[in-house]
């Protein structure tokens, strides 16, 4: 169970000084693509600033303490369920993690 959490921890931390790394090297000319839909067309992308791709720092950081949060109060219950929510944290940050770099290449 600790090592889930700490898992899941690190990969918050990597997701953090991935994007962070990313937004360091760019220019401050210019919008970032934030948003991709593919029913659009030729306007797909969709620009923005850097507060939305901040955001994905903070919903990693949401994810951490909400799955801790309810993997702890459910671990006396069912130890199972405990050790699947903290499984589909990981998931969320790994996929938060792809999400946000393949915005953060296109610049």
């Amino acid at each position: 169970m600790l090592s889930l959490v700490s898992l899941e921890i690190f990969l918050m931390l990597l997701n953090t000084a991935l994007i962070l790394l990313r937004l360091g090297n760019q220019q401050a000319n210019g919008g970032y693509f934030v948003q991709y839909r593919s029913n659009l067309g030729i306007g797909a992308y969709t620009t923005g600033g850097v507060i939305e791709l901040l955001e994905f720092i903070l919903f990693g950081l949401l994810v951490v303490v909400i799955h801790t949060g309810l993997s702890i109060k459910l671990y006396k219950v069912r130890r199972q369920v405990a050790i699947g929510i903290l499984a589909l944290g990981m998931f969320l940050l790994v996929t938060s993690m792809i999400v946000s770099n393949a915005l953060l290449v296109l610049r």
